[in-house]
């Protein structure tokens, strides 16, 4: 049974949650106007749809990236609406649209409503929007047999995709999707797509200023067979099947082939390795060097426009969500200290250089020996703030000095808030010149062109409203503290009126103040423990009274323009995680 909680002290609203409110409202209609200025009434992004890493799908999608993230926090239902919209006719355009010379798209981009084969660097980029989809609509008969068909591409249950070795438990190339995995070496024109005229039409975002220099800038992303720590971003789809029927095979699915992960880093000294042959032997496709691959840790190329070196080492930032993907399912601390444990190998290989102590980005043989390199004056610190959020442990605070919310969360940054939801501000305001400034006809306008300026700027909102990490373009789930319904609206976001911001964490316990902004309506709110009701409640403290809950959810009744402090002590990890909303558990 849900606890009924009661908020009836007065509280004139403070400036953060009139900031919040109207933040929600501006995004929302800043995001009607982008999808007016850039979309047709099919849903079809203006622009010339192409393949490839520098302009392709991935990207097209991201002009609609957080969308669902916004409605989730408490938007607008109409914005669900666009999103879809927008989703339904992204799945349509790109698999229409079809390559001539690069041989794995030429009977469309997409195959099954996914990404025909590419890796997940860029596959998470554009099905970010998607993977979110469920905190709101879960329900959506689309989403759920989509969901079970793309884990299907994964798990050995599809007759085209056989992108899984069940016997070695990897997924058998960096590029894999929906018609299997590419088991040759990838080529330049394999990433840069088709020839396109380029000088006086488009302008790359790489720089490039011909489509010669769009296949060089790809010349050298050839290692790409073999499982890949990038592949770990595709437990997302088995991680999101779950969630909506609780079948065990999916669960069992990350749960196994993330722990391979952790296997072959701690055989290989700590370090978590880039490349792992077919034969499940690491390094085995890059002759024997267990930092290669692309986007792997000795991964530097040329570039070609300026011939200045590029460290691209760039996987971390799509493997971590594996370790977070388990964490949710387990709540098993040993993923945080997986990585954790990867982060302080590289960093202990810090040295003094010219008098200065540096350290390392990368580590590979293209110096001409196996060495550390590619050293900066900051330590290593990819996936810290993920690492410390799911363990809120002290020790893992040390590579956070400097993060303003997190100093706010300690009691250091008390401006933090405001300063924070004045710059969504301006960042919107600033999106939309841009976009008002853009005048590009469709068939001058390339997929990414305006990925910069979409206006779901909901970083901040996801920081202050739900303590959580914000979403991004990376692919990973929802990782936060509280979420919201709408118990009279049967909806997933906070009310009309009502702000919330979280203003302490620690491993047991969440503080946040919620206000009903409303002077003349009193508003419901479901508050709810994490973004899939990972968390249960014990207990609630307001106005000095504690409150016995034991549940993942609770209600509290608001009076009109009343708000209070809410310290709610938690079990965090304790529940299995799941989509429905709270009245239907």
């Amino acid at each position: 049974m849900t606890t009924n909680l009661t908020i009836n002290t007065p509280m004139p609203p403070p400036h953060w949650s009139l900031l919040q409110r109207r933040l929600l409202r501006e995004l929302a209609d800043g995001c009607r106007a982008f999808f007016d200025h850039y979309f047709d009434d099919r849903g079809y992004l203006l622009c010339v749809p192409r393949w490839g890493g520098d302009d392709g799908p991935d990207d097209a999608a991201e002009n609609i990236l957080n969308w669902t993230m916004l409605h989730a926090l408490g938007a607008d239902d109409d914005i669900l609406d666009l999103y879809k919209l927008g989703w339904e006719g992204h799945l349509l355009q790109y698999t229409e649209a079809k390559t001539v010379e690069v041989p794995m798209a030429r009977d469309g981009m997409y195959f099954k409503e996914f990404p025909v084969m590419f890796d997940w660097f860029h596959n998470a980029e554009g099905f970010s929007s998607f993977f979110l989809q469920g905190l709101s609509d879960p329900d959506d008969p689309d989403f759920q047999r989509r969901c079970r068909r793309f884990a299907g591409f994964y798990m050995d249950e599809d007759p085209i995709a056989k992108n899984y070795d069940p016997e070695h438990k990897l997924i058998r190339s960096m590029f894999n999707g929906s018609r299997g995995p590419l088991l040759r070496k990838a080529t330049g024109l394999d990433w840069a797509g088709d020839p396109i005229e380029i000088e006086g039409r488009f302008r790359l975002g790489h720089g490039e200023r011909n489509y010669d220099e769009m296949v060089a800038h790809f010349k050298d992303y050839n290692d790409v067979v073999g499982d890949h720590p990038i592949n770990m971003a595709a437990t997302i789809l088995p991680l999101n099947a779950f969630m909506l029927g609780h079948e065990d095979k999916y669960r069992q699915w990350v749960i196994d082939y993330v722990d391979q992960w952790v296997e072959r880093t701690e055989q290989n000294g700590g370090i978590i390795p880039t490349n792992v042959g077919l034969d499940n032997v690491v390094g085995s496709e890059c002759d024997g060097r267990w930092y290669g691959g692309v986007y792997g840790w000795g991964f530097t190329v040329t570039v070609p426009q300026t011939g200045e070196l590029a460290h691209r080492t760039y996987f971390h930032t799509r493997a971590i969500h594996g370790f977070g993907n388990a964490m949710i399912l387990t709540g098993d601390q040993r993923y945080a200290n997986s990585w954790r444990g990867v982060i302080d190998h590289v960093n202990s290989n810090a040295r003094e250089i010219d008098g200065q102590l540096m350290y390392p980005d990368a580590y590979g043989d293209y110096f001409g020996e196996e060495d550390w390199y590619a050293f900066k004056p900051e330590p290593f610190t990819s996936g810290a703030l993920e690492v410390y959020f799911w363990s809120m442990n002290p020790d893992h605070r040390d590579l956070l000095a400097g993060d303003p919310w997190i100093q706010y969360l300690e009691g250091d940054n008390p401006d933090f808030p405001e300063q924070a939801l004045l710059s969504d501000f301006d960042k919107l305001r600033h999106n939309l010149e841009v976009m008002r400034a853009d005048t590009a006809t469709p068939d001058t306008r390339l997929s990414d062109d305006m990925n910069h300026i979409n206006p779901a700027v909901t970083e901040n909102l996801t920081r202050l409203m739900l303590g959580g990490l914000p979403t991004g373009r990376t692919g990973g789930p929802l990782h936060c503290r509280l979420r919201y319904f709408d118990p009279d609206q049967r909806r997933a976001g906070v009310p009309a009126d009502v702000a919330a911001l979280v203003e302490k964490m620690t491993a047991d316990a969440v503080t946040v103040t919620l206000i009903n902004t409303s002077q003349v309506s009193s508003r419901r709110v479901t508050v709810q423990g994490g973004a899939y009701a990972e968390h249960q409640f014990k207990s609630a403290t307001i106005n000095g009274q504690s409150i016995d809950i034991e549940n993942d959810t609770f209600e509290v009744n608001i009076a009109p323009g009343c708000g209070a402090t809410v310290e709610i002590a938690t079990d965090r990890y304790a529940n299995t995680p799941t989509f429905a909303f709270p009245w239907r558990r």
